[in-house]
């Protein structure tokens, strides 16, 4: 065992364990590199110990063998993750695991960490009341660690995770080798940990239920891992019903209740109707009338498109001039500028209860996003003081919270055609009739809207004898619906029950 250090790193630390800092052995090979920490925590009036891992994991591939070389493990990159292990537990092989990372593409896994599962979470406020900088941390006492073992993973060039010298980082950042590194990630870990007789998860946010679905056959067809559940939070499985291409409806259709919720919100359509009753309606009319207006284009009589527009634009809060001008098709953008232009502001995208002052108040585009500018400094604050200060890991790399470094992202798998991981979703549930999804949906996400999530769910093609394995939850909040904090309390409920339930608990 190497000699180590013990001293006081932060709060609620009881003991830090650091390995050499040194990234290379003798031979000049790449090496993990961790810091393992003691902690505890009270959660509803109860004390949990736990550890934490935090560091960098080498992940090789097999090498083919050369002339004058033998086979064997070839390092391309070193994967961050921090793993947290619930103390006292006697039969870890009953105790469930939840492997945890975000989308971006080139996002780092810290949201769904210190906003949702972690326990400890980073405090920024909530629309119309955010906190200003410094930010802050505290415990949360909605963490899933009371059900779950957790481990948060970064893909390769977010966060702390690189290539090793020599590789090219351009060869992980696409569809496919994504979900090869990452799962290839869990296997390891798994293997090193002992955890192959666990239940497992994964959880997945935005591009990160894309990955999710992904490795439900990667796993299960490379590894033989087979699942017990995963958590989609803010899901995209089908892109088609996001790309607002012109001769393209569908998105129109699955947006128009989050528009429709966005403007009662904003009290732009009266406060007389409760939000139920808005999404009600505005659901029956998206998949009714309007569909069909969309649907015969020009065939559609005036006087039938007058009244679909007049509709529309009651539903949404904007004129029904405009409403015409665009054709009965507004885009996202143009939605966001134009719900609060008279009063010089734009709604977000990720979380449409947000609003932002842009440069130009009278153009089509929004300048930036203002929900994803409220959450980005609170969560880029926190992570880097809580990985030195209380995990005890150091690096003098950039953490990278939500880089454009992976960008172009390919996705040469689904070359001229949309793209859509739903079918192996339904494929891995076939295959392994015990694997359990969860579902999470906020009303204001304009990014993943939860009626295209929904158009996506019913067109699974699932076999009847298990549609009893899904489960969806839906919030009054946006993308990361966990900022608001009565959505977390009742999100981290669903979670610990879905968790609860697919591990056969109940």
């Amino acid at each position: 065992m190497p000699e180590h250090d013990e001293k006081s790193v932060g709060p609620n630390v009881d003991l830090q364990v650091r390995l050499p800092g040194n990234d290379r052995r003798e031979d000049d090979r790449p090496r993990d590199a961790v810091a393992v920490t003691h902690h505890r925590i009270k959660v509803k009036g109860q004390e949990l110990a736990y550890t934490v891992t935090a560091g960098t994991l080498v992940l090789s591939e097999e090498a083919q063998a050369k002339e004058g070389q033998s086979e064997g493990l070839k390092p391309r990159a070193q994967v961050f993750f921090v793993a947290y292990a619930l103390n006292g537990v006697e039969d870890s092989h009953a105790r469930p695991v939840t492997f945890s990372f975000n989308g971006g593409p080139g996002s780092s896994s810290v949201w769904l960490h210190l906003g949702l599962l972690g326990p400890r979470r980073a405090v920024m406020g909530d629309a119309g009341a955010l906190t200003g900088p410094p930010y802050d941390l505290t415990d949360n006492e909605f963490t899933l660690l009371t059900h779950s073992d957790l481990v948060f993973i970064d893909p390769v060039s977010t966060g702390y995770s690189r290539t090793v010298e020599g590789e090219k980082p351009g060869d992980f950042h696409g569809f496919g080798k994504d979900i090869e590194s990452v799962g290839d990630f869990i296997r390891l870990w798994t293997s090193r940990a002992g955890r192959w007789l666990s239940p497992k998860f994964l959880i997945g946010e935005s591009y990160g239920t894309t990955r999710a679905a992904g490795l439900s056959g990667f796993l299960q067809e490379r590894h033989g891992m087979f699942l017990n559940g995963i958590m989609l939070v803010s899901s995209i499985l089908d892109f088609s019903t996001v790309d607002f291409t012109p001769g393209h409806d569908l998105p129109y259709i699955v947006h128009l209740p989050t528009a429709a919720a966005t403007a009662w919100y904003h009290g732009k359509r009266g406060k007389e109707r409760t939000l139920p009753e808005v999404l009600q309606e505005a659901e029956a009319f998206a998949d009714g009338d309007y569909a069909r207006a969309l649907h015969l284009g020009a065939r559609l009589p005036e006087e039938e498109r007058q009244g679909v527009a007049e509709r529309y634009a009651a539903m949404t809060g904007l004129d029904v001039r405009f409403v015409l001008r665009n054709d009965l098709r507004v885009t996202l953008a143009r939605f966001c500028k134009e719900l609060l232009r008279d009063e010089g502001r734009m709604v977000g995208r990720l979380d449409s209860r947000f609003t932002g002052i842009d440069r130009d108040s009278g153009g089509e585009h929004p300048e930036y996003d203002p929900s994803m500018s409220a959450i980005r400094g609170p969560y880029t604050a926190a992570m880097n003081h809580y990985v030195r200060a209380e995990l005890g890991f150091a690096s003098d790399l950039p953490y990278e919270i939500l880089t454009s470094r992976v960008r172009p992202w390919s996705y040469k798998e689904f070359e001229n055609k949309h793209v859509r991981v739903s079918g192996t979703l339904r494929k891995a549930m076939h295959e392994n009739p015990h694997l359990k999804i969860f579902v999470a949906s906020g009303y204001y996400d304009f990014a993943t809207p939860y009626h295209a999530t929904r158009h996506t769910l019913d067109h699974l093609q699932l076999d009847p004898s298990l549609r009893g394995n899904l489960r969806e939850g839906f919030y009054e909040a946006g993308h990361m619906m966990y900022v608001d904090r009565p959505s977390l309390e009742a999100q981290a409920a669903d979670l610990r029950e879905f968790v609860t339930w697919a591990a056969g608990r109940e």
